[in-house]
């Protein structure tokens, strides 16, 4: 008779263990699975398998099913059935995603469970190592995805996309933001106020902490903060040129109050563009019409209106006399009570560029042609006369080239510078020449002509008219010896020819015989 013998473990365990409770093998073991009467029970699982207490705990994922909580452990995972034994039967195509707890709908339902279910998304370390496990996943989105908000907007991504596409956030509802869209803003892209800028390296789209407490936060301030940052008090959300509360508007908040006549003009006569257009008023032209049509421009520029006139009219001016005195025509004498009006408008428009400040722009040339302003300094009829009044004649003769000497000086200008006409009427003419016997008469029958011209200062001066200036050694005879005591009648005779009555002083060829016989 042949007894064997089998190891007592052999005698006692039903079958070996399966391979992932293979370390557990051996009858010191048999109550980390066991109780003394042999029972598997399902706290002897869970003092191992903590993930499934966890689950449970937290009332998640499948084993939190009423499928599965209300089974014992073993009636699922049997073990003692050999070394290969698949102690985990699932079957991926036939399981209900249900019963996790975690619906698979949208484009979650048409992925492999694989593309879910890898280590990469697994958090907890000891899941991860399990090859194949289908556990250890949350039903949070940024475990799977990436969190494209870089965490600023929370973990519950379903609160504004669907699992059908994750653009665009189709659950998104901005009335639930701070900040509800109204208006004009419910056609602006979102770009336009959530800008894609770079965070921790990578591209990120701002939707939290922005600011927008008022509407400078994103719109450029065009009054640049001289109305404040309360743009609704004025603007509306459906468009920036639709204006309210326009009767009471401030202008003295811009940066051109109204003042004088601009305060009873209409909004629409400055701002013909709109309400929204700023016009240019630099320069009253930029509103006013240029009465003066360009006489005040200088170096290219637009002298303004305000140098002479104010708001409260053009009619009045500040134009002063101090002013006048600094323009080109200082204002003096009788000019100083003559009004603008007798100067400035001579016409029906006023002109304040006139033609040169020559006296005869406004007074009669009483001299006519006798006399041309080209010779005498400035050109105007200051050369004789003053702006007090005309018959105060200050000419200096020197300028003609003819200055007055000796007894010229004592003559009345009317002796040398008047005659008559026809008419026998009393004629003012500069036009003399400086020719000697233009006014006197030449008694030597001229003799001293010469070019066309008396050359009476060769011989006399203008006090008399003793000729003190001759000298004979000048001429083409010097007088010497006897000659020097001979009186002048002796050589120079008077005759009578058809020239008249003269001394004859131009004897021709001097011979002695002419006087020597």
């Amino acid at each position: 008779m042949v007894i064997f013998t089998l190891p007592v473990d052999a005698q006692v365990s039903p079958g070996d263990l399966a391979k992932p409770h293979a370390h557990l093998e051996g009858m010191s073991n048999c109550t980390k699975c066991h109780n003394i009467g042999g029972q598997v029970r399902n706290q002897e699982c869970l003092t191992c398998h903590t993930e499934i207490t966890k689950l449970q705990n937290e009332k998640r994922g499948y084993h939190n099913s009423n499928e599965a909580a209300k089974k014992n452990c073993f009636d699922c995972h049997s073990d003692h059935h050999g070394r290969n034994f698949r102690i985990i039967n699932f079957n991926e195509k036939n399981f209900d995603h249900y019963k996790t707890g975690f619906v698979l709908t949208g484009k979650h339902s048409k992925i492999n469970c694989a593309d879910c279910h890898k280590s990469e998304f697994i958090r907890d370390d000891k899941t991860k190592k399990r090859v194949g496990t289908f556990m250890g996943l949350r039903s949070i989105c940024i475990d799977c995805h990436q969190d494209e908000h870089q965490s600023t907007l929370g973990n519950k991504c379903e609160s504004c996309h669907s699992s059908e596409n994750f653009k665009p956030a189709s659950k998104f509802n901005h009335d639930r933001a701070k900040y509800v869209l109204s208006g004009s803003h419910l056609k602006v892209e979102c770009i336009k106020c959530h800008p894609v800028e770079m965070k921790n390296g990578k591209k990120y789209q701002k939707f939290k902490d922005l600011s927008f407490s008022n509407c400078n936060s994103c719109h450029k301030d065009i009054h640049k903060g001289r109305f404040g940052n309360q743009c609704e008090n004025c603007h509306v959300t459906d468009s920036f040129h639709s204006i309210k509360n326009l009767e009471k508007f401030d202008h003295g908040k811009t940066t051109y109050p109204l003042i004088g006549k601009h305060v009873s003009v209409k909004c629409i006569d400055c701002h013909k563009g709109g309400l929204n257009v700023k016009p240019k008023y630099e320069k009253c032209v930029s509103c006013h019409l240029d009465y003066h049509n360009g006489e005040f421009i200088k170096n290219d520029s637009q002298t303004d209106c305000s140098v002479c006139h104010d708001v409260s009219g053009f009619n009045f001016t500040s134009f002063s006399i101090e002013r006048h005195s600094k323009t080109k025509f200082n204002l003096t004498g009788s000019h100083l009570a003559i009004p603008c009006i007798t100067c400035h408008k001579k016409n029906t428009k006023w002109e304040f560029r006139l033609d040169g400040n020559a006296c005869v722009n406004c007074h009669q040339n009483f001299h006519g042609n006798s006399i041309t302003l080209k010779n005498y300094k400035g050109n105007n009829c200051e050369a004789c006369h003053t702006s007090e009044k005309w018959n105060a004649v200050t000419f200096e003769h020197k300028l003609t080239g003819f200055e007055l000497l000796g007894v010229h000086k004592k003559q009345d200008c009317s002796k040398c510078h008047s005659n008559k006409n026809e008419n026998t009427n009393k004629i003012i003419s500069f036009t003399a020449k400086s020719d000697c016997i233009i006014c006197h008469k030449d008694v030597h029958a001229g003799q001293f002509i010469k070019n066309g011209i008396a050359d009476c200062q060769r011989c006399h001066h203008f006090d008399n008219w003793k000729p003190d200036r001759f000298d004979h050694i000048k001429t083409s005879f010097q007088l010497e010896g006897a000659h020097l005591k001979q009186p002048c009648y002796k050589c120079h005779k008077t005759i009578v020819d058809e020239k008249g009555n003269y001394i004859k002083y131009k004897l021709g060829e001097v011979k002695c015989a002419v006087c020597h016989s």
